[in-house]
């Protein structure tokens, strides 16, 4: 019969991790690493409105409407459109389209913003959203989204939305690292690796190049790393571009025209963004959701963005919209949380 160490449980386990080696702390490879730090740099950044609905058991994927809800707000099914009234996707017409707009933009006044000032933009957005009991998909009433950022970049900027609280916008991301099992984390800052397409400053936005070409062939190369539909991310990443930063005329007219030159791009004849503005649109297709860029039908200036389902998924039948914003204001102002005016 084996015999039994008398001594406490406790002090045999601390003899034993005394003998052993501390365990050794992962590492990320380098290239690893810098991935890692884009992804974590770009997450720290406002983006445009996303789809929101999800598979999974939870109350909403987006704050803001766990705060609608608390606060009594009413949310409503996200129907599709009446089979009779579903825009018509024509594949023609397209490219004149975008041309027309990037005149439109090219006539249009400059940014006046300075270095250290901040770029204020105003949006009414619309996200949908699942419930945690499950059943069809929600989208929450279009609300004011108001963001300021940094022309240069270097100071932090601020998120505003309705039905959340105010978010700082860092140029810094706070991490916390482990330098062995059991000891206490540091907190470190991951600096920013410099602007790109997908993290861009007023101060980057104004260098884009202004040849098509060449635009497009930066935007495919800095929306590599994303993987998926390579055409869908650069179309994505234009019309972030377009929503969410203060480009040049000569930039705008630009990123239309590079947009022109995406495989798969078609118009809609009538498309609405959330303000509930009417316009021509153009469109791309990818994953079963179709992304919409609205102009207004008499200037071509452009309105705002939606996605709805192109086929019936578990999220609703076609036409369902699943996001939608309008883009309403955009000005230079001296600090971030001032208004323009």
């Amino acid at each position: 019969m084996n015999d039994i160490d008398p001594r406490p449980q406790d002090t045999l386990r601390a003899e034993l991790t005394e003998l052993l080696p501390p365990p050794a702390v992962p590492e990320f490879a380098p290239d690893r690493e810098r991935e890692l730090r884009r992804s974590l740099m770009a997450a720290a950044r406002p983006a445009r409105p996303a789809v929101w609905w999800t598979r999974k058991a939870v109350r909403f994927a987006v704050p803001a409407v766990v705060c609608g809800v608390a606060a009594g707000a009413v949310l409503v099914a996200a129907p599709p459109e009446p089979r009779d009234q579903r825009p018509v996707v024509r594949a023609e017409g397209a490219s004149a389209l975008l041309s027309r707009a990037a005149l439109a933009a090219a006539s249009a006044p400059a940014p006046d913003a300075r270095p250290e000032e901040f770029v204020y933009v105003e949006s009414l957005v619309s996200r949908a959203g699942r419930p945690a009991d499950g059943g069809a998909v929600v989208v929450e009433p279009a609300h004011r989204r108001q963001v300021w950022l940094s022309a240069d970049g270097s100071r932090a900027g601020l998120l505003r939305e309705e039905g959340a609280a105010d978010e700082e916008l860092s140029p810094r991301l706070p991490v916390y690292e482990l330098e062995h099992r059991g000891a206490e984390p540091r907190r470190t800052f991951l600096e920013p690796e410099g602007p790109s397409v997908t993290a861009p400053t007023h101060a980057f936005v104004a260098g884009l190049p202004t040849d098509p070409e060449a635009l497009l062939r930066l935007v495919r190369e800095q929306t590599r790393a994303s993987g998926g539909d390579a055409d869908q991310r650069a179309f994505t990443a234009i019309g972030t571009l377009l929503a969410e930063t203060w480009a040049p005329p000569e930039v705008t007219a630009a990123l239309f025209e590079a947009a022109a030159r995406i495989p798969g791009v078609v118009t809609v004849p009538s498309a609405r963004d959330a303000a509930d503005r009417e316009g021509v649109a153009v469109a791309r297709t990818s994953g079963g959701e179709r992304t919409q860029w609205v102009f207004d039908r008499s200037t071509s200036a452009f309105l705002g963005e939606r996605t709805v389902l192109a086929v019936a998924s578990d999220a609703g039948p076609a036409g369902t919209v699943l996001s939608g914003t309008a883009v309403l204001a955009k000005a230079a102002v001296a600090r971030a949380g001032q208004l323009p005016g």
